[in-house]
Order: C-alpha cells, then structure tokens, then sequence
C-alpha cells in the first residue's frame, strides 16, 4: 500500500508537472520567437509579439521565477526594440542625405523625360490617348513603396540601381529610395505611444539636413558638377520630403514642408545671385540658368517655383553681361589685328567666300577684272559675323527655358542694341581715339563703319528668321545699330578734322620768316610747299568717303591753314613787319590759293574752297597795294573791296610796319630829301592808324 500510495502521488506530480509545462510552453515558445524576431530585425512583429507575450501568456504563468525575470526584461526589450529601430532611422537619414543628389539627378532626368514625352504628344496628339509609360507613373506623387524586403542593404534607405543606358527609361526616384526604415519606426514608436516624440525628431533632423544641403560649397562656382550636385540634392531632398507627406499620414505636413521650402527659396535664390555674379564665363552662366530650372520637377509635386523663374531673368541679365565682356574682347581683337586696308581678292573663290560672310553688292565691282579690291576691310565681315554670333549665343539662352517667340526676339534684340549701343560703340571709339591712329585708319574706319550700317537691315531680318517674330509686331524692339555706326563715323570723322589740323601745326612749326627782309624770295617757303604737298596726298586718299566728308575735311583743313598763318602775321612776338618780309608772306598765300584753286577734293562749286583764304588775301593786297583810301572810304559798305579786313587787325599790322620805318629813319641820315619822303609816309602811317582807332572806337560804341 505505501508503494502504491507512493506510485500514485508520482503519478499525480507527473500529471501536475506536465499541466504546468503544457503551460509555460508557449510561453518560452513565444519568448524564443521573440528573441529570433528581434535578431532577425524584424522590430514590428516582435512588438507585436512582446504585447501577446505581456498580456496574454505571462498572466498565466506569472507565479513562477522565470516569469518574472521576463517580466522585469519587458521593459528592457521595448527600448531595445526603440533603440535598434531608432538607429535604423538614422542610418535611413544619413544615407538619404549623402544620396540626396542622386535622388535629385534621377528626378531631373524623369522631369526631362517627361517634357519630351509632352513635346511628342503635342505634335502628334494621337499618342495621348495610348498606354500610360512606366516614367508617367513613377512621376506621380502615389508611388507604391517598397516595403516588404526584410532589411538587409535595403534599410540604408537607397536601393542598388544598375547604370541606365541612355536608351533606357529612367527609374522613378521613389524607386531608388527604400522607406521602410521610416515606416516600421514610426509604427513602433506609435504602438509604444511615443508617435509625437518620433515627429519631433525626424522633422528636426531633416530641418537640420535641409540646412546643409541648402549650404553652397564655397567653390560651388568653379566647376559646373559643383551647382549640378548642389541643386539635385534640394530636389532630391524634396522629392523625398513629398513622398513622406503622402505616405505616412501626418509624420510631416504641408505646413512643415512650405516652411522648408520657403527657406529653400531664400537659400537658393541667394546663392544663385551670389555666385552667378562670379561667373566670367558666358558658358557656365547658361549653364547656371539651366539648373536654375531645377524646380520643374517639384512643381509637379506642387511646390510653388515662381520666385525662380523671376531669378532666371536675373541670370539672364547676368548672361548678358558675360556674353558683353566677352564680345568686347572679340571685338578689341578684331579692330587690333585689322590692317585697315581694302581687301584685296585674287580670284572668284575668295570674291564669292567674303561676299557670303557679309552682305555686299556692288555691279561695278563685279565687272573689274582681278585682282580687284572691296572697299572695307577685314573687319568688316569679321564684326558682322561676330554680331551673328552672339545673337546665337543669346539664343542659346533661351532654348530651354520654354519662352515664347515674342519674349526670345525681345530678349534677343535688347541684347543686341546693348552689344551695339555699348560694346561695338566703345571699341570703335578707343580705337579712333588712340594717339597713334593715322589719317588713312580714320577714312578707312569711315568707309567701314557705312558698310555696316548698311547691313542692320540684313542683321534685322537675321533675327527675324530664328524668332518668326515679324518687326511689324507691335511692341518689338527694333536694332540701334544705325547710330551706333553713324556715331563712330562721326567721331572718326572729326578725329580726321582734328589729326590734319595738328598736321598743318606741326608743319607751321617749321616756318621761318625773316620779318626784316627787304626784298621777298623768289618762290613760297620750303615748309609750305612740303605742307602742300602733304595735303594733296592725304585728299587722293579721301577718294572713298562719303563726298560731304572729304569736302568738309578739305575746307576745315584750309580754314585752319588760314587762321594759323595770320595768327603767325599778327603774333604779338613779331614787333616789327617789313614790306618784303609780307611780300614773302603773300608769295605762301598764293601757293595756298592755288592749291584750293587745282580742286585736291571734286565737289566744291566755283571758287567756294579758295574764300578760306579770303581773309588774308584782303588784308595782304590792302598793305601791298597800299590801299587805304579805298578801304577807308568804303568801310562798312556791303560793296566794300576789303570787306574780310577787320580795323584792328589793320592797325596791328600798320603798327608793325610803322614800327620799321621809325628805326630806319632814326638811323638814316643821308639825304634831306629822302628823309621828307619817309617822313611823308611816316605821317600817312599815323593819319591811317588814327583813322582806324576811330572806326574801332565806333564800333564799340
């Protein structure tokens, strides 16, 4: 009986024991899958797990020791499931925020993408009503997320995509990016009841990347990867912003986002001012421009660009001043390196290549044999070509910016008057104002410049051709370049005037009279013949020019040749003035009167050129003549012989040759009678200079 009794109460144990381990089984099952849940990483399941374990399992069991070790562990566990889904978080950020740009570089290929796939469906409208394209779907803001993977590579928030061939459609930038880290920490933290905690974080560390993706790199402007890397992070980032708006309910909202996007707007705006005032390239300008476009794929996802675009015309205010100080260039070199001598052309080949660079026609030209020669030279055809080229270059600008016809012509031709107005304009006025230009350069610089006013006409309809925006339109600018031309010629024209005139002074250096010689020279003076001569030869050059300016030239050059000669006459140096001493004199104004008589310039009507001279030739036949009962009793009388002869120049020269006679009769003391005929004319001399006084006097009065 005790071993039966004792064999029972076994038995009752036996069965007591397995009640309680058919118990604590699952139990220690469920732990162990928890264990594994959270090796493995899978957080939320283990949450999940660890809530059944708390509050289903363990209150059945919870008088045991082990129970309550579990029990005291929970806690532990739930931080711990915290900490590793936190750190998950941050790897996810930290990845986003180095692969921001790549995101931001696909997003800007699938944005292009799409505006071509736009352009083809615009011009052939059938299309539109096909298949939907994978990169139409993947430019939504709905994209389906990949969630499901495990972890893995893919919790680093960017997933391994191959390189594209150029042929290929672009991945979706949601497709490079893998949220799930995002979405099981917000999960987690929401189940623990920690959802806003989890807010504040994510918003304040993505605020904090928003800065330092909204930083330039202080050499962002050195190389044109340094802006392309800096704006595909802001879409990137962006890009990643919205798709966490519309996929997590609430973890970011649309106050939050404008709030980034305004600051990314400031940001941008003033590093996009700031650095494109560094580019001295045209080049990388325009392709600062381009990148500025880089909210075309965030306008799709809502973002308001204007202030942007409203920058781009400050870009292109900024483009236009590089392409200006460029140009200048091109022109300086261009006016430097010319000869300024017509170009001569040897053959039919080289006639017909530069009448291709430059509009010219001329019928006479074309039936003179070779070699022959055109008027202008080379930089003539080698402006023209550069004008066309820089409305290119602001073409260019324009291209991808998806202007209308009428913005690009006004864009077009604002630039156009500025690089005639100012840079054209300033480069032709340097060089007619250089010290060492020569009078050939200046009638050449004058011949050009009429050859290119000339062709504004073929530079209008130049632009007109690109834009298809006819000069009719209302509102079109119309080009400057006919008085940009028209002003240089006249600065080089008046740059002739005054280059002959110091001509003319530097040979009037040269002159030498003896104003005591008794008895005039057989012929005119030395510099005077040479001065002449110069002027015959410079006038044979002005064959070419306009006829107005080669007569205005030639009688401003005779006028001038006029005042200095009686400015040398009546020089208050020269004290005293012999009768031979003026016939020499007169003998220089003879020469000078013949040359205006042999006609050096065509065009002047009867003896208009030799009235230049009229002046001296009055006073000159007035003293040789001694005329001066005449011009005494004429005075004033619009018949008047001596109409030119003013009284007191009259009287200065009388002064002279009084001057003279005073001394010689001083220390002539010869014959009485002769020294009664010197005193005769002595008092003639002081009657006349009386007279003159009067007729001065009453004038004044």
């Amino acid at each position: 009986m005790e071993e039966l009794k004792q064999c029972r109460l076994q038995q009752r144990n036996i069965s007591a024991t397995v009640d309680k381990l058919t118990l604590c089984l699952p139990v220690l099952e469920m732990y162990s899958k928890l264990r594994e849940q959270m090796k493995s990483k899978r957080h939320y399941p283990a949450l999940k797990t660890l809530e059944h374990l708390e509050h289903t399992y363990l209150p059945r069991v919870s008088h045991y020791r082990f129970c309550k070790i579990m029990v005291d562990n929970i806690p532990k566990l739930r931080e711990e499931i915290k900490e590793v889904s936190m750190s998950d978080l941050k790897d996810f950020l930290e990845s986003i925020r180095k692969h921001s740009d790549k995101i931001g570089e696909t997003a800007m290929k699938q944005a292009q993408q799409q505006r071509n796939l736009d352009n083809i469906v615009s011009q052939h409208p059938r299309i539109s009503g096909g298949k939907k394209s994978k990169k139409d779907v993947c430019a939504s803001s709905d994209l389906e997320v990949k969630n499901t993977s495990p972890m893995s590579e893919q919790d680093s928030g960017i997933l391994d995509v191959e390189d594209e061939d150029e042929d290929e459609e672009v991945p979706g930038a949601q497709d490079l990016v893998d949220f799930s880290p995002v979405y099981r920490c917000l999960h987690i933290y929401s189940v623990l009841g920690a959802r806003e905690t989890f807010e504040n974080y994510y918003r304040k560390q993505r605020r904090k990347q928003a800065r330092l993706v909204l930083q330039p790199p202080s050499n962002m402007h050195e190389t044109l990867d340094g802006y392309r890397k800096y704006f595909n992070q802001i879409v990137g980032f962006f890009v990643v912003e919205d798709h966490i708006l519309h996929t997590t309910q609430g973890l970011v909202n649309r106050a939050y986002i404008d709030e980034l996007w305004e600051m990314a707007l400031s940001k941008t705006i003033a590093a996009l001012r700031t650095h494109s005032s560094y580019c001295s390239d045209p080049s990388l300008v325009l392709d600062l421009a381009l990148f500025a476009l880089f909210p075309i794929p965030l306008q799709g996802y809502g973002f308001p660009v204007n202030q942007l675009f409203d920058m781009l015309l400050e870009i292109q205010d900024q483009y236009s001043e590089t392409l200006l100080k460029k140009w200048s260039g091109v022109f300086r070199n261009i006016l430097d390196s010319d000869n300024y001598s017509p170009i001569p052309v040897t053959n039919e080949e080289v006639y017909k290549k530069i009448v291709g660079q430059f509009p010219f026609q001329d019928a006479e030209l074309e039936k003179q044999p070779f070699p022959k020669k055109f008027p202008f030279s080379e930089f003539v055809p080698k402006v023209y070509n550069q004008i066309k080229e820089f409305i290119y270059a602001c073409l260019k600008f324009s291209e991808d910016l998806h202007l209308s016809s009428t913005e690009v012509d006004d864009m077009i031709r604002k630039s156009t008057n500025l690089l005639l107005t100012r840079t054209l304009s300033n480069c032709l006025q340097n060089v007619i104002k250089r010290k060492n230009v020569g009078l050939t350069e200046l009638v050449q610089i004058i011949i050009n410049t009429t050859h290119l006013e000339k062709s504004c006409k073929f530079l209008e309809e130049f632009i007109t051709n690109i834009t298809n925006v006819l000069p009719e339109t209302v509102h079109t600018t119309k080009l400057y370049g006919t008085t940009t031309f028209k002003d240089a010629r006249h600065a080089a024209e008046e740059e002739i005037y005054t280059n002959l005139n110091q001509k003319i002074d530097q040979f009037l250096q040269l002159a030498d009279y003896d104003w005591m010689a008794m008895e005039p020279g057989s012929k005119a003076s030395d510099y005077l013949v040479d001065l002449i001569g110069f002027l015959r030869s410079t006038f044979a050059v002005f064959t070419h020019l306009p006829g107005k300016v080669a007569q205005t030239a030639c009688m401003s050059a005779c006028k001038h040749l006029s005042t200095s000669l009686m400015q040398l006459l009546l020089e208050a140096e020269v004290r005293q003035l012999t009768l031979g001493a003026l016939q020499q004199f007169n003998l220089d104004v003879e020469e000078c009167e013949q040359f205006a008589r042999s006609g050096p310039v065509p065009g002047f009507q009867g003896d208009t050129l030799q009235l230049a001279f009229i002046d001296l030739r009055q006073l000159l036949d007035l003293f040789i003549q001694w005329d001066w009962s005449t011009y005494l009793a004429d005075y004033g009388q619009p018949t008047c012989k001596y109409l030119r002869v003013n009284p007191t120049t009259a009287l200065i020269l009388l002064e002279k040759i009084s001057r003279v006679m005073r001394d010689t009769s001083r220390k002539n003391n010869v014959f009485a009678q002769f020294r009664k005929n010197e005193r005769d004319k002595q008092k003639l001399i002081d009657t006349v200079a009386k007279q003159l006084r009067g007729l001065i006097n009453s004038h004044h009065s």
